[in-house]
């Protein structure tokens, strides 16, 4: 068996490969590289499942990064258990291939309780008293305490929020590192944030963007330079590209002046209830599952969502069957969002009724992806002095709320989701072992035969044998 390490660099697309990323660019000079063709919908949970399993949403059933769950009545994103993930993954096919395999999952998702040999993945303590630590989880359960013994804690306020920055991939990039000296796992599967952030913020052609690719290149230098030194091949792919987006489209709050959407009133606020309403959407990217109560509504809410400016289109269930996302979990329509265009969970129609979680980071609580995460809002006055003075009253141990963020998406400047975009917006795959091979995009369904031809020795002839095997 070969040993490889995929690092998945999120965002990464032709567009922006040029002079701020001079090892980027020199790889994909001297190995060469393929687009893969993006999946419905492109996001990181979806694409990370599609990748793992062969498979399509439709079978995996990972069809976002949250969705309702149907018997909860409640809407849950970023869950971590692999159990959720359907159908056979990457590191089961190639353990029956050859049982010395051995694999590390650094922070891609549903990382939780999988059958990887090693894992790491973030895990917040939720104190009692409101209180949110830094901290990790992994098996086998002393990486825990020896990666943050080794490398500092985990920079969980540099992996999300107004503070995200290069610190959580260099975190990521050591702790790699220091799992391959430790353990030497035939596959090594290491996911990479950074660039997810800045092109958030300032979309991929911001004047900011140029800064932050220089230092995930250099990162990527470091990390491919060390596995090389340790005889391992590598892989640098990516899920989806950025696109320029600057309206966001509140389906939830149309819903709601439709008379679809039920509102609680608690302490004076507005709180979304999924189960009594008949018709919601979960807004995620650039891609919203809406959830219709009772069937006979379904033409009128898809009328209703179709006449926004901003929504391309909307799916029924034949709809999403023809991009391999109709899955039990699913929502009963698709809505696709336009170009220069995303969706936004909001459902309050003034910001002063705004649920207090609003202004703050709580990815769990939210029915619906927030990208207004990555921002202080402007418009509180003195924001930082309003940050400064919440730490201190979390260092002294009284509760707190983070309140700094803006309630709405409007600073917004990239999305993905959409599976129609600009090639030059298509994820990548960037490899040694890739010369010589099939021009045009790579179906992402093979994307798991690929690594696993690349750990076998299998050649491009020998894909289908490989697929066959992996099933």
């Amino acid at each position: 068996m070969n040993r490889v390490a995929v690092i998945n660099l999120v965002g990464l697309s032709e567009r922006i490969v040029g002079e701020s990323t001079p090892y980027l660019s020199s790889k994909i000079r001297r190995w060469g590289h393929r687009k893969i063709t993006p999946i419905l919908p492109a996001l990181t949970c979806s694409t990370q499942s599609t990748y793992l399993t062969g498979a399509s949403p439709s079978h995996h059933g990972i069809i976002g990064n949250g969705w309702y769950f149907r018997e909860l009545s409640q809407v849950h994103f970023w869950r971590q258990s692999n159990a959720l993930v359907q159908g056979e993954k990457i590191w089961e096919a190639a353990k029956r291939l050859n049982p010395e395999f051995t694999c590390a999952n650094l922070f891609w998702w549903f990382n939780q309780y999988s059958s990887v040999d090693f894992s790491v993945t973030p895990r917040p303590i939720y104190r009692a008293d409101g209180l949110k630590i830094p901290d990790i989880d992994a098996e086998p359960a002393f990486l825990r305490e020896q990666l943050q013994k080794e490398l500092g804690p985990f920079p969980l306020y540099q992996f999300w929020g107004p503070g995200a920055n290069i610190r959580s991939s260099q975190w990521i990039s050591a702790a790699a590192q220091w799992i391959e000296e430790e353990f030497e796992p035939t596959l090594s599967l290491i996911y990479l944030p950074h660039l997810d952030y800045c092109l958030q913020r300032e979309g991929p052609l911001g004047k900011g963007v140029s800064e932050e690719l220089k230092k995930i290149d250099r990162v990527v230098a470091d990390l491919v330079g060390f596995f090389y030194s340790q005889d391992v091949q590598v892989i640098i792919l990516s899920e989806y590209g950025v696109s320029d987006v600057h309206t966001p489209v509140p389906l939830n709050r149309v819903l709601r002046e439709r008379g679809f959407l039920k509102i609680r009133t608690e302490c004076g606020e507005d709180h979304f209830d999924a189960g009594g309403s008949a018709a919601f959407a979960v807004c995620d990217h650039q891609i919203a599952h809406i959830y219709v109560k009772d069937p006979s509504q379904l033409s009128l809410v898809r009328a209703d969502l179709e006449r926004l400016p901003g929504v391309e289109g909307v799916l029924d269930r034949a709809g999403q069957a023809s991009y391999g996302l109709n899955h039990e979990r699913s929502g009963d329509l698709v809505a696709v969002a336009s170009p220069g265009f995303w969706f936004s969970y909001e459902f309050w129609l003034d910001s002063k009724r705004a649920p207090d979680y609003a202004r703050t980071v709580d990815i769990h609580r939210k029915p619906g992806y927030d990208p207004a995460e990555l921002f202080i809002d402007r418009q509180r006055v003195w924001p930082q002095l309003r940050v400064a003075m919440n730490l201190a009253k979390k260092q002294l141990g009284f509760r707190y709320l983070m309140d700094v963020i803006p309630p709405h998406g409007y600073d917004v400047r990239g999305s993905h989701g959409r599976s129609a975009v600009d090639p030059v917006d298509f994820p990548l795959f960037i490899s040694d072992q890739i010369q010589g091979s099939p021009e045009g995009p790579i179906d992402p369904l093979q994307i798991k035969t690929l690594i696993l031809n690349q750990i076998f020795g299998f050649k491009e002839r020998d894909l289908a044998y490989a697929n066959d095997a992996s099933q």
